[in-house]
């Protein structure tokens, strides 16, 4: 054989080779394809509609088998017809859903190229290219599979439809079955659900925020996130105007009217508003924990199953601990009235069971559960055993000193040991430092000298945690806290909105998190680097008998080794026991550690503490601002999180472990790579930093606790809850309020 081939030779048999094997096929096809969807041929008959899911209550239980909840689909059976379909509905759901609507012939080769580049530009699906006739096609005749074989057989199906029905039935089709949250599936659903009226009656405004929820209902049904509701209304109503659906004059009416959620103390609004009517969960008599099981449910599996698959739902929920926790957060809120609130979220360790949690005072009053946090943009639930991010309508909260201990793991991690000195000066400077905010201080002032880091973290030393997040590294110790169960900070330490990286700030709680993470992560110490990721399943079942999810013999994870987490563990017993948190001591001095949390301004105030058989997270704050200060409560001048949040943790762990025999957590081993208490910190021991110049946030100022103060720049958002809904100023770059919708979008 003749090795000796003529390049030449071999290009052009490649090249007849790709022609004939692939370009001519694809070539074809796409003929094929084009014939069956442009030319004006007869339309062949179209297939018979995929059955329904028959319509069934999933059922939730707690731990000893009480039925605590139901879900079911909103009732569809109010009749709409075509003709009660208002223009001005039509108009907000074509405005962002398929603005071409009314000149395509069911499918929109321009607005998939348009999709197309938007996802090139911002590497991610940013658009959607499918048209009004091709979503409802996948609704009613495809499998909805992501696969090349169904968009085709879509688009075949959209044109068919289209040359078939007229446009406005193929609408009047396509609202009367789509998902618009809260259990709602139709227009008619949606609009009795959220508004108390008919569809008919229905003004600019509702219209708006219905259209708004169309892409991601779960995610945006305004009475669990108000914030992006209300921001995807006035997007609607923006596009309606810019592609003149909407005149000047209604547009600006519609624009004034925010969303307003009514409630016992402000029933109605003061002027003109968008009234959200709340949702009841149908026999919860836990709700907020129901509320929770559902947003669960709601991401791993989709609406469909949750509210019409017949589930019967075994959760983890302790009844006797639900009710203790409701009882000592009722207590420490009595005397006072909302906006201010409390959270409580307890974990058990060694199986990662949520068995209580309290989203804020009174559901009936506000549906954004404070216990949850906010998924970042995009976020995509994992399907790999890691701990799910769950959005609850809120923001999040800064934890202030609380992110202390996910430094100390890194460090810890890295070999600087619990006897590690630094200086503790009054205040430090960030090496390289430039911008108005490079100097960190602590209380007053005051310096506490050379101080062990042991030392340092029972008495929340900001200017050594603010040497020590250089020492391990910023990123690192971002990674540290996604890795533990923080699931609102990008393991890249990435910021989720602007996607700037993370600052030295990091560790004094730059970031937020919400009262489930800081449980679940402070979980992991308790069980000495095992993690068992926070759930409120036990077992899922469907209606055929089919085990959907069992978490009954779920294995740990380890992510932390013993001797690390075993050494976080003894630090943070000394918060306890001599230092900032001695307001959660409940007498078991060996078996007992935490740490307590203040933010800027005192807006925020934590205690998140641990025993070997129970981790609680306890968060205080007003659930309107971000900014206000807890100040004057119940005879305690300024809240700090060793004051009623510690006291709260006490009176509820003290009640919830009364009968529990005693259990001491382990002695810590050495650290790997330790230098040995009393020696100085020295950097050549350290990882190397980068040398290019370090830029941080405006001045800190630290107050008595000591606090976590961090200065953001004034951003605008919307407030969470009750009343209508007003713009504010809060130091939160990372929960700003975009002038755009979410990328995740699927706006065309």
């Amino acid at each position: 054989m003749d090795w000796n081939l003529d390049p030449i030779r071999v290009a052009k048999a490649v090249a007849t080779f790709l022609v004939v094997a692939i370009l001519i096929p694809l070539v074809t096809a796409g003929t094929a394809l084009a014939s069956i969807v442009y030319l004006p041929l007869p339309a062949p008959p179209l297939p018979t509609p995929k059955p329904g899911i028959e319509s069934r209550i999933t059922r939730i239980y707690d731990v000893a088998g009480k039925e605590i909840g139901l879900l079911r689909k909103f009732d569809t059976s109010i009749p709409v017809e075509a003709k009660d379909i208002p223009d001005v509905l039509k108009q907000a759901v074509v405005a962002v859903e398929d603005k071409r609507f009314y000149s395509h012939g069911g499918i929109d080769p321009m607005g998939a190229l348009r999709a197309l580049w938007a996802d090139v530009r911002g590497r991610a699906v940013v658009q959607g290219g499918s048209t009004i006739t091709q979503q409802y096609v996948k609704n009613v005749y495809t499998s909805g599979e992501r696969t090349l074989a169904r968009k085709i057989r879509e688009a075949v199906l959209a044109s068919q439809l289209d040359r078939k029905v007229t446009k406005d039935e193929i609408l009047y089709r396509y609202l009367s079955n789509i998902y618009l949250g809260g259990g709602a599936y139709g227009i008619g659903a949606a609009a009795e659900s959220y508004f108390k009226k008919p569809v008919n009656n229905l003004n600019a405004s509702e219209s708006a925020m219905l259209a708004g929820l169309i892409s991601a209902p779960s995610d945006f049904e305004p009475r669990s996130n108000p914030n992006q509701a209300e921001i995807n209304r006035v997007f609607v109503l923006d596009e309606m105007l810019a592609q003149n659906r909407l005149d000047p004059v209604r547009h600006a009416e519609a624009v004034g009217q925010k969303l307003f959620f009514p409630t016992a103390e402000e029933p109605t609004p003061s002027g003109p508003a968008t009234i959200v009517h709340p949702l009841e969960l149908q026999s919860a008599s836990q709700p907020y924990y129901v509320d929770y099981v559902r947003r669960y449910l709601s991401a791993k599996y989709g609406p469909d199953i949750v509210y019409r698959g017949g589930l019967r739902v075994e959760t983890a929920l302790d009844p006797k601990l639900q009710t203790l926790a409701e009882e000592s957060v009722k207590k420490a809120l009595g005397g006072t009235s909302p906006p201010l609130e409390m959270a409580l979220v307890t974990v058990e360790p060694n199986t990662g069971y949520v068995r209580a949690m309290v989203g804020g005072r009174d559901f009936a009053k506000s549906q954004v559960n404070l216990a949850l946090g906010n998924c970042p943009e995009g976020y995509v639930t994992p399907n790999d055993g890691s701990p799910p991010c769950l959005s609850g309508g809120g923001t999040g909260r800064q934890p202030g000193s609380a992110f202390k201990p996910i430094t100390l793991a890194k460090a810890y991690e890295e070999g600087i040991g619990p006897g590690r000195i630094y200086s503790g000066p009054g205040q430090y400077t960030y090496p390289n430092c430039r911008g108005t905010g490079c100097t960190v201080g602590n209380v007053e002032s005051g310096s506490y000298g050379s101080i062990s880091l042991k030392q340092a973290t029972a008495f929340s030393v900001n200017t050594v945690y603010a040497q020590l997040v250089l020492d391990v590294g910023v990123k690192d110790t971002a990674e540290m806290a996604h890795r533990l169960g923080i699931t609102m900070v990008d393991a890249e330490g990435n910021q989720p909105n602007d996607g700037e990286p993370y600052g030295p700030s990091l560790t004094l709680g730059a970031a937020e998190v919400s009262p489930l993470d800081m449980a679940a992560a402070y979980s992991v110490f308790a069980t000495r680097g095992v993690q068992h990721p926070a759930t409120p399943i036990v077992k899922v079942t469907d209606a055929n008998g089919k085990v959907l999810e069992d978490n009954t013999k779920r294995p740990g994870k380890r992510v932390l080794t013993e001797a690390v987490a075993d050494n976080v563990t003894d630090a943070l017993k000394g918060v306890v026991n001599g230092g900032t948190g001695t307001r959660a001591d409940i007498g078991r001095p060996e078996g007992t550690a935490g740490k307590t949390g203040s933010t800027e301004n005192n807006a925020d105030a934590w205690f998140v503490g641990f025993t070997p058989a129970l981790s609680t997270a306890v968060w205080m704050g007003y659930s309107d601002s971000n900014t206000k200060s807890l100040r004057n409560i119940k005879g305690t001048s300024i809240v700090y999180g060793g004051t009623i949040p510690a006291s709260t943790w006490k009176d509820y762990m003290g009640q919830a472990l009364k009968n529990a025999p005693a259990a001491d957590f382990p002695k810590p081993a050495a650290l790997s790579g330790d230098l040995g208490a009393g020696a100085r910190r020295a950097p050549e021991d350290l990882r190397p930093q980068n040398v290019e110049p370090i830029y941080v946030d405006p001045p800190v100022t630290l107050i008595p606790e000591p606090t976590t103060t961090i200065v953001r720049p004034p951003v605008t958002t919307v407030p969470p809850l009750i009343g209508l809904l007003t713009t504010t100023t809060r130091p939160r770059p990372t929960t700003t309020v975009p002038a755009t919708p979410p990328t995740t979008r699927r706006f065309p």
